[in-house]
């Protein structure tokens, strides 16, 4: 058996998230299992980087999985091109060795937060940004409160499991707040991010850019080690896997 890397687009809007699940048959993973399976002749099973939750897309997600050994790189990718979804595309395909694991291996993964503070509606993003036009937003305030939550820390108050037996110490090398227009861009990216943790940072952010919460008080929202001490989780739809590094 070979192992292939591969890089994965998908818009979410209307999977129910990554992973496979019992009741379902509507998630990224299961569409690629199905379609590889039938190239394959025999049963696979795609590892992901990460499980990316209902309605989050993705432009970089990677994941890995062992087919026969005659099959090319070319050969799934023109099988995953006629076969997959519209809204799921396999962009690339390498061979990559045995060991290779799309999650165990990853060192680092970018997430993206699309905003749209207009009341005017951007009818062709409007599936891959959520709006926000309850208060206007100071970007400046929100880039002082991200610097905050930049380097190690435990990020317990930003995890939307209450009971996450793990560890919550995760590194946050970069957060960069960009305004585009009406847009406002959030780019994330660290050595991990934990269940809703990209989600409920950008609520926070946005509560500090709306005046709800001061540029300085991430510290102690950090020390706090408790969800109800960070802001909201915002929608899933703006929400999108740009990158992971190895």
């Amino acid at each position: 058996m070979k192992n292939f890397r591969m890089t994965i687009q998908y818009e979410g809007t209307r999977y129910h998230g990554w992973q496979v699940q019992g009741n379902t048959e509507n998630t990224i993973q299961g569409k690629l299992q199905q379609v590889l399976t039938s190239l394959n002749g025999s049963e696979v099973e795609v590892h992901g980087s990460g499980r990316t939750d209902a309605g989050v897309h993705a432009r970089g997600q990677v994941a890995n999985v062992k087919m026969r050994d005659d099959l090319t790189c070319q050969q799934i990718l023109e099988h995953c091109a006629k076969y997959l979804p519209r809204d799921i595309a396999v962009i690339a395909v390498t061979e990559a060795p045995e060991r290779f694991h799309a999650r165990l291996n990853a060192k680092s993964k970018t997430y993206c937060y699309r905003l749209w503070t207009s009341e005017i509606p951007n009818v062709f993003e409007r599936r891959v940004m959520t709006e926000y036009t309850e208060r206007p937003l100071d970007v400046e305030r929100m880039r002082q409160a991200a610097a905050d939550l930049c380097g190690t820390h435990d990020f317990r108050s930003f995890c939307g499991l209450r009971r996450f037996k793990k560890s919550t110490v995760r590194t946050i090398t970069n957060i960069k707040v960009e305004q585009i227009g009406p847009e406002i861009r959030l780019t994330y990216t660290g050595n991990g991010f934990l269940n809703l943790m990209v989600r409920i940072l950008t609520g926070t952010l946005v509560e500090v850019g709306a005046g709800l919460r001061t540029p300085d008080s991430m510290p102690e929202v950090l020390a706090a080690l408790d969800r109800s001490a960070a802001g909201p989780a915002m929608p899933p739809t703006g929400l999108c896997l740009m990158e992971v590094t190895y």
